[in-house]
């Protein structure tokens, strides 16, 4: 049983991993069930394929706008009592031997936790994605005062209550200190209840503080480092794109094309990312694939074409076409699947070096590494890039052998291997897989 904020059809890279392993797992003779939050136009019960798809609906969703935005519901950092009366009837029902956990939503199973593991012999194993166990806002980023309408982020140097609670009113409005709390009280019972912790990255569990942890003084907390993978190609990647994708890539500039794809705000690097283009002599164009936010620069250089959030096949796709790739992020990215994806596709990818990212690309082999929010750091190695058609050659040759280590055969088995660890050698798998 997976437990995620949201699934399919909602876009991002933590909704496609999961997706992903879901999909994975059932190819391995495994039942899976996906229990995500509910959504007003989206059914109660569906089925993705081999995967079984729940939607839950919440006690925060049922209180008016108070925790969701326009397009997303969102899962409050403790457990949700609605979800909790929910997963009991789900856990009856279903009697999983594994719960994965992937973000807050999967708090709402830790009372249960217990009650599970002595009637069904469930074990509950939690990912980190994000940096979930430290921050209130998940991104280790810092806002400060508002202007214009917009706050200004910088990366966190380090949590502290005072600074917490005002970052977190700043991100969530007048609940940014209850969710500091309550984040607090649930990040304390997913440390303790999850046998063992998986973190995307060795910077993903240096950020959420579990490097070395010891509990009882004495014996240390298990954490695995097993990262994000992509499917093959062909694989479950590209199901339920639609008809659409090939009118999307005809879109595409014909010939070489430097490429981003992410959300289309500072964080991400964009600002560094537009100021570095701008200053660049070439008439290759920048394409941007990704959602406009609030603090969305409004004014572009010449040379920059937008497309609005494009499905994850076609997204694919003009990795595969474009000439260079650009991960900019100023924020500590906990992994970084745009860069597999990216390097999958045989592209010469610019990224920052930054969270997780350099465990990913080796500096001047795969990829090459910028200083975050170095812009002018940026221009050079674009100027480089974009003059030596054979060295972008070379590095897409390398990036494309790096990704292997990436795939779905490398990495699944790493997880089925932990979920068997979780359960005990004393018991068996209630699935077809051997």
């Amino acid at each position: 049983m997976m437990i995620t904020d949201f699934y399919l059809p909602y876009l991002g890279g933590v909704e496609q991993h999961v997706r992903s392993l879901s999909h994975a797992l059932a190819a391995h003779g495994h039942r899976v069930v996906v229990v995500t939050l509910a959504a007003d136009d989206l059914p109660a019960r569906a089925r993705d394929g081999a995967v079984e798809v729940r939607r839950l609906r919440s006690v925060t969703q049922r209180v008016p706008r108070l925790f969701s935005s326009s397009e997303r519901p969102w899962a409050p950092p403790i457990a949700d009592p609605a979800i909790i009366v929910q997963l009991i009837a789900l856990l009856r029902e279903e009697r999983p031997d594994i719960v994965h956990g992937h973000d807050w939503l999967a708090r709402s199973f830790l009372p249960l936790r217990r009650w599970s593991e002595r009637r069904y012999g469930t074990r509950f194993v939690s990912s980190l994605h994000y940096y979930t166990l430290s921050c209130a806002r998940k991104d280790l980023m810092q806002s400060s005062s508002a202007t214009a309408g917009v706050a200004a982020e910088r990366p966190c140097s380090g949590p502290s209550w005072q600074k917490c609670c005002a970052c977190a009113t700043r991100h969530y409005g007048v609940l940014g200190t209850p969710i500091v709390a309550a984040n607090v009280v649930g990040a304390t019972a997913e440390r303790r209840a999850a046998r063992p912790l998986i973190a995307v990255s060795e910077a993903t569990a240096r950020g959420n503080g579990i490097v070395g942890e010891a509990v009882d003084g004495h014996r240390r907390r298990p954490v695995r480092v097993i990262p994000n993978f992509l499917p093959p190609s062909n694989g479950t990647a590209k199901a339920g794109a639609g008809d659409g994708t090939a009118d999307l890539l005809r879109r595409l500039p014909a010939g070489d094309f430097i490429l981003f794809v992410g959300d289309l705000r500072p964080m991400k690097g964009l600002d560094v990312l537009l100021d570095a283009y701008a200053a660049l002599d070439t008439a290759m164009p920048l394409v941007l694939i990704g959602k406009r936010w609030s603090d969305t620069p409004k004014s572009l250089p010449p040379g920059v074409v937008v497309h609005d959030r494009w499905p994850n096949a076609a997204v694919l796709e003009a990795w595969q076409r474009c000439a260079i790739a650009v991960v900019p992020s100023v924020w500590a990215e906990p992994f970084g699947i745009v860069v597999i994806e990216a390097m999958q596709g045989g592209a010469a990818v610019v990224a920052s070096a930054t969270g997780g990212i350099p465990e990913i690309i080796e500096d001047g082999v795969s990829g090459v590494l910028v200083r975050p929010g170095d812009r002018h750091a940026l221009r050079r190695t674009l100027e480089e890039l974009v003059a030596d058609p054979e060295r972008r050659a070379a590095l897409g040759v390398a990036a494309r052998r790096r990704a292997a280590a990436f795939s779905m055969e490398a990495v699944v088995p790493a997880i089925e291997a932990t979920y068997r660890t979780a359960l005990g050698s004393d018991r068996r798998w209630r699935s077809t897989s051997p």
